[in-house]
């Protein structure tokens, strides 16, 4: 329901909407206060129902009566009355210097300074003083911590406090799997500013599969923050050691949600990669080791090296070269093992598996393109009526992917969906996600074969258009480009980029050239990575570069530079 329609109490029935999935779907996950909000909460009169959502949905939780002023529910103290009885609200709270000093103005915190801290500036000072000053001066009285009405004597309004919010906290993780989204997903969609595909839900469609899960979630969460935001070197250095105690403890109770697991080694990783930062190898070691994070084995190489374990780097990079996981950990073991092997001084000769060569030109862009982007500057200096270029980078062949493929990506699988408002599958990047929808994808290229691929991709693209997903960029396509790309890039070639991004789904979404070339008369293309001065290819756009090099698919390395000006020759004379 829209909020701009005849009922004012959308937000209300959103909310209502989501706890009426919770109970059908996870209430054997709620412990006793969680089932006694959800069950109760129909039962409290209509207004206070929703000033506890308005309240829910606003920056808090400590909020002055006198800005919840909502026309649909009145006074606001009436409606508060039932909060307050169930609990789930406190209506004289004791606040804090801090707490106080987010709910009121600048001419208030004044007023309070002058009355509390015998403020000895004129008058005049005082109301030229900032708010942090005037804040300092009240902290440096100490004031203890007390109600409202203490704070302002006769003052009319007074405070609430959300008590319920940690308790409606763990609703919310309980629905999205994760504390990033909010109840105002509900809004957007109703007024679609997104749309998401429908996934059939059931019980098994959820992040947690018992208590523990949320707890483990939870822990997770403030491991990560408690090294994340601390104040200084040395109590991030602490904070890491006790998260790694921490990792370590809970490490039993995520081994049987796959979901839970992959979250618990990318905390575990982030901590690796914070020790690394604060120059800590031995902590950064702990981190990585047992960690099952895709790129932690790599760093565990680097982090031997810092550690002066270089046998054991060489063996584990030997390992890796010999075994990749990937095309990352090849290509970057590769170079480390060269590296290593050189200054142990060896005879043995690490030989580098050649790389396919792709094709590489300079061009020297006009002055007149001076204030363009480099890519947007060798687009029109390419353009010519015969063949036009477009800047795609990472959007076209992923897009052309993500809508063939769309059913496969968009399958009801058991730990893919938690709720309606996904941009795409939660296992996206776990390593089983190609195998868990192995006959879907091989159902979706076999269209290679039919030659029905073309029509399944134009019929999604008028029927899913702007449906989110992870793949399909639809501000960077429409109908012209999309016939054009279909007329323009042979089947054979677009299966082979497909294949690449079904090897590694997530990491091979990036990496792709940014420009591309067509040439509608002979239906042929070129795909073009601009690099300009100083510019060197990254290492996900060289094994690009090498993968469409290796199968033949043509794709040349721009480089560009700026002409002089002294250079740039006269117009022609009439």
């Amino acid at each position: 329901m829209l909020p701009d329609s005849p009922d004012p109490f959308y937000y209300l029935a959103n909310f209502e909407r989501a706890l009426a999935s919770l109970d059908a779907r996870c209430a054997d996950l709620f412990d006793e206060a969680e089932r006694r909000f959800v069950q109760g909460f129909g039962a409290l009169p209509r207004a206070s129902r929703a000033l506890f959502v308005r309240m829910l949905m606003r920056k808090g939780p400590h909020f002055r009566a006198s800005k919840l002023d909502y026309a649909e529910i009145g006074c606001p103290r009436a409606a508060a009355a039932p909060l307050v009885a169930a609990g789930w609200l406190e209506a004289a709270p004791v606040l804090a210097l801090d707490a106080l000093a987010a709910l009121v103005t600048k001419a208030e915190l004044q007023t309070l300074a002058a009355r509390l801290a015998a403020c000895t500036q004129p008058n005049g000072a005082a109301a030229r003083a900032t708010r942090a000053e005037t804040l300092e001066t009240l902290q440096a009285a100490a004031p203890e911590a007390r109600g409202w009405s203490a704070w302002f004597p006769g003052s009319a309004d007074t405070v609430f406090h959300l008590v319920a919010a940690p308790l409606c906290e763990r609703l919310r993780l309980m629905f999205f799997g994760n504390l990033r989204q909010d109840w105002s997903e509900f809004v957007l969609a109703d007024l679609g500013v997104y749309r998401y595909e429908p996934v059939p839900l059931d019980s098994a469609s959820r992040a947690f599969q018992q208590r523990a899960d949320i707890d483990a979630y939870l822990t997770l969460r403030d491991c990560r923050e408690s090294f994340d935001l601390a104040a200084d070197a040395a109590s991030a250095v602490t904070a890491l050691g006790v998260a790694l105690d921490t990792l370590d403890a809970i490490a039993p109770r995520t081994r049987h949600n796959d979901w839970l697991r992959s979250r618990y080694d990318r905390v575990r990783h982030a901590a690796g990669q914070a020790a690394e930062r604060l120059g800590e190898p031995a902590l950064a070691w702990r981190a990585y080791a047992h960690c099952g994070h895709p790129e932690s084995r790599y760093r565990c190489v680097r982090v031997l090296e810092q550690l002066d374990r270089r046998d054991e780097a060489l063996a584990l990079a030997q390992a890796i070269a010999g075994a990749p996981a990937n095309e990352e950990e090849a290509q970057r073991a590769t170079r480390t093992l060269a590296r290593l092997q050189r200054r142990r001084a060896t005879a043995q000769t690490q030989t580098t598996p050649d790389t396919p060569g792709f094709a590489s030109t300079e061009l020297t862009l006009p002055e007149a393109c001076a204030g363009l982007r480099v890519e947007e500057a060798a687009r029109r200096t390419l353009e010519c009526a015969d063949a036009p270029v477009f800047y795609v980078e990472n959007t076209l062949i992923n897009s052309l992917f993500g809508l063939l493929c769309w059913p496969a990506l968009f399958a009801p699988l058991p730990g893919a969906f938690f709720h309606p408002f996904q941009r795409g599958p939660a296992d996206l990047h776990a390593s089983d996600f190609v195998s868990r929808r192995a006959g879907l994808f091989a159902a979706c290229l076999a269209e290679f074969e039919t030659g029905t691929y073309r029509a399944t991709i134009e019929q999604r693209f008028t029927q899913k258009y702007g449906i989110q997903s992870p793949y399909v960029a639809w501000p960077a396509l429409d109908a012209a480009l999309l016939a054009l790309a279909l007329d323009c890039f042979p089947a054979a070639d677009l299966k082979l980029w497909f294949e690449r991004l079904l090897r590694e789904p997530g990491a091979n979404r990036s990496g792709l050239p940014d420009l591309v070339r067509f040439w509608p008369r002979e239906r042929r293309y070129e795909l073009i990575e601009v690099k300009g001065p100083g510019d060197r290819l990254q290492d996900n756009q060289r094994r690009w570069l090498a993968y469409c090099a290796a199968h033949g698919l043509p794709v040349t390395v721009l480089q560009v530079r700026w002409a002089a000006p002294e250079s740039t020759p006269a117009a022609p004379t009439p």
